[in-house]
């Protein structure tokens, strides 16, 4: 007969949640609340730094991304305003030759070119 007292008291019982019968508001599917713990969610510093510096990596990648991003927008702008300033130009000189002679118009073509490089 001790036997079989000690046997069960040896058998670790599995502690099962308590009925908590019903609920006041009415709404059973709800979980239960648990207490407010403020201090519960602390981590160690090296787990915090280890976050910083996984934070700071992905940080510097998005900016690089970005960075690359616009960098191409603006080689897109570049390319769209030297294509207008030509067809302005192009327009400029079709004007001009309209109504002067066409070796006249090269000769001022010339000579404009020579005037940007000695500006730029």
């Amino acid at each position: 007969m001790s036997a079989e007292v000690a046997s069960v008291a040896a058998v670790p019982q599995v502690d099962a949640p308590k009925p908590q019968g019903m609920r006041k508001n009415g709404k059973q599917w709800h979980e239960p609340k648990k207490a407010f713990r403020p201090k519960a969610g602390n981590s160690s510093y090296e787990k915090r730094l280890e976050e910083r510096k996984a934070m700071a990596t992905v940080k510097a990648k998005e900016k690089e991304m970005k960075e690359e991003k616009e960098a191409e927008r603006q080689r897109r702008v570049t390319v769209i305003k030297d294509k207008r300033a030509a067809k302005e130009e192009k327009a400029r000189y079709e004007k001009l030759a309209e109504t002067m002679h066409k070796k006249r118009v090269e000769r001022l073509k010339r000579k404009e070119k020579r005037n940007k490089m000695i500006k730029s």
